[in-house]
């Protein structure tokens, strides 16, 4: 199973064995611990249940991470094609469950842009200036005659940025066991310090 909650870095560049300047994103992945395994019999799908750090919980939390014998700050959960997949409540996974040219998939949440206007959000022209026009920045008509509603998914203004992504076909460049770092090659979406969830695709 390789997969990893990691906390994003910053971005460097580093150089193939080709000859390419390749950008690469680094990864701060710290040891995840298997906190909780989900079967097909008991839960309905077979998943499991990754926890990093360390923070406060109240009863109701100590007593499910209990097994596990930590109290993780941050938790995911991620699918598995089978139930277990040799894996034990407790287990301690690190950055070596990844070897360099793995293809994985890396979801985060993108940056978040607040509340922002048509042309900002959607790339809109903004109206003329000249031969009396005076809606500059507005969002123009929404459907006055016909169909005498707003069509769901109208591009509008509204919240921007802040919505989980996942970028595929990425691959692990390096993979650094003494400082629990994984560079990733490309750009991961979110800022720094955002948690970043790798999954090998095989």
């Amino acid at each position: 199973m390789k997969a990893f909650i990691t906390h994003k870095l910053g971005m460097i560049s580093t150089v193939d064995d080709s000859g390419k300047l390749q950008a690469v994103t680094l990864l701060s992945a710290e040891a995840n611990t298997v906190t909780q395994l989900k079967t097909v019999e008991k839960d309905g799908y077979s998943a499991v249940q990754l926890g990093t750090g360390t923070a406060k919980h109240g009863k109701a939390q100590a007593g499910h991470f209990k097994p596990s014998k930590i109290m993780p700050r941050k938790t995911r959960e991620f699918r598995l094609s089978k139930d277990g997949e040799d894996l034990e409540v407790g287990q301690q996974l690190t950055p070596e469950v990844f070897s360099v040219g793995d293809e994985v998939w890396v979801t985060a949440n993108t940056k978040g842009k607040g509340w922002a206007g048509t042309i900002k959000r959607h790339n809109f022209h903004r109206g003329r200036k000249t031969h009396g026009g005076r809606s500059y920045r507005r969002v123009g008509s929404i459907g006055s005659m016909y169909p005498q509603k707003i069509f769901k998914g109208k591009r509008m203004a509204g919240q921007m940025g802040n919505t989980q992504v996942t970028v595929r076909g990425l691959k692990v460049a390096l993979v650094d066991t003494e400082h629990n770092v994984i560079g990733v090659t490309g750009a991961v979406p979110g800022p720094k310090k955002g948690i970043v969830l790798i999954k090998g695709v095989k």
